[in-house]
């Protein structure tokens, strides 16, 4: 069982969704990037995306444009997002996800990353801009090195791609909530619950985890009860901005109050459409 299959499941007999945090590797600083992971284990988080700070982040809203730029404006390439994350590797329980989009990938190789983030602790690797589609001559590179591969689906996918994306996806499958960008949104879309039921008939026994949009327990409440994982990113890298200095302390409470969001109050409500 790999390290995020394990979170997954460690969840599942916790009765709650697993919570997957997401931070962009480098913003202010890589130091601080390590000190944020340990904050976010502390909080209860189960996985984190570590994403690697890209020049043109198409999906991505202003709050994870900012953090990129951020990040590329300290230096961060590549290897040091492999050097955070054995730093973070050592350091916590997390189960760690390099989350990029492609073009920083092919430019090292893509059998070069994959050796290189398998060896610097990562567990799985999505690329959010690399479609299932397209994704056949890079996947089993990435397995080979022993890294599960996420997919997304979103609302827009039809029944074809979701099964495609499932096929490929080992770990979870990320269910994106709504068509558009990343950022906290006021509420979650209102056909997330039919979203997620077209993803559960694709996936079958693969863990779904919803993402985008998400910035409030009652955010995570509800997905936490569509689904086995609930991911936040953009809501801990603005809450991170907003503090400055005190970004760790900030980040961490609030993780906590996502991290208890995540627990359900009924058995029955695990792995319903809706509960």
């Amino acid at each position: 069982m790999t390290r995020i299959a394990a979170a997954f499941e460690r969840a599942r007999l916790e009765n709650r969704a697993a919570f997957i945090a997401y931070l962009t590797a480098g913003d202010p600083s890589a130091d601080a990037t390590v000190a944020l992971a340990r904050a976010l284990d502390r909080a209860g988080a189960d996985v984190l995306e570590l994403g690697v700070p890209f020049s043109d982040p198409i999906a991505d809203g202003p709050v994870l444009q900012r953090a990129a730029q951020r990040a590329l404006s300290a230096g961060t390439t590549l290897e040091i997002v492999l050097s955070a994350a054995r730093r973070i590797r050592r350091d916590t329980n997390l189960a760690l996800v390099l989350f990029s989009y492609l073009n920083p990938l092919l430019s090292r190789g893509i059998e070069a990353v994959a050796r290189e983030a398998r060896e610097a602790g990562f567990d799985g690797a999505l690329a959010t801009d690399l479609p299932p589609e397209e994704a056949g001559a890079y996947q089993p590179v990435l397995r080979a090195a022993g890294l599960d591969t996420v997919f997304l689906v979103s609302p827009t996918s039809p029944a074809s791609r979701m099964r495609e994306a499932a096929r490929l996806s080992s770990g979870f499958l990320y269910v994106v909530s709504r068509p558009g960008t990343t950022g906290a949104r006021a509420s979650l879309s209102e056909d997330l619950e039919a979203t997620v039921g077209r993803a559960r008939r694709a996936a079958g026994s693969l863990p779904l985890a919803i993402g985008f949009g998400i910035s409030t327990p009652e955010d995570a409440r509800r997905a936490a009860s569509l689904a086995d994982g609930v991911i936040v990113g953009s809501a801990l890298v603005r809450e991170a901005e907003r503090a400055g200095e005190d970004r760790e302390e900030a980040v961490g409470l609030l993780a906590r109050s996502l991290v208890l969001a995540c627990r359900r109050e009924s058995q029955d409500c695990g792995r319903k459409p809706s509960c």
